[in-house]
């Protein structure tokens, strides 16, 4: 089977223009708009330690969201394939960002804790192995280039 390509084509629009753009570090917002055509648009800003409003959503949240999400939908897909019944899923993931003056700033890793719900009747120790094929599969956590750990809870209902 020849490869099959995805786009995915947001619009991000800055917001921030204070009224005299970037003529200074301080004299604009970090403000900005996600938008994908046909869903609710995402308010977005820096992180509150580089100037941006914490009511609103932040790349790295948005990363290490990304990789969550991406990691629960292989696992609830495969848990299906393979008799594992999920009734409930909820990860609190942690990412390290590492910034200097040089280099600016990146990931130094991320520790996905998704905690796992079954029903009694399915396979504890399938479900705690399912974490590793969804973690190779997951398309996020394949173009990263810092670890992403998983460290699973599995509970039977």
């Amino acid at each position: 089977m020849s490869p099959r390509h995805h786009r995915y084509s947001p619009t991000v629009t800055w917001t921030g223009n204070l009224g005299s753009g970037t003529s200074s570090y301080r004299a604009y917002a970090r403000d900005h708009v996600v938008s994908v055509a046909g869903r609710p648009d995402i308010p977005g800003s820096s992180d509150p330690a580089f100037r941006g409003d914490a009511s609103r959503h932040n790349p790295e949240d948005l990363l290490v969201a990304s990789l969550s999400a991406c990691h629960m939908l292989w696992y609830l897909h495969l848990a299906a394939e393979a008799g594992v019944v999920v009734t409930a899923y909820r990860d609190t993931p942690d990412g390290l960002m590492v910034e200097d003056a040089d280099r600016g700033g990146w990931f130094e890793r991320v520790t996905l804790r998704p905690e796992v719900t079954i029903a009694p009747a399915s396979d504890p120790t399938v479900a705690r192995d399912l974490h590793e094929a969804a973690h190779r599969k997951c398309f996020i956590a394949n173009s990263m280039n810092f670890p992403v750990t998983i460290k699973p809870a599995t509970l039977v209902a």
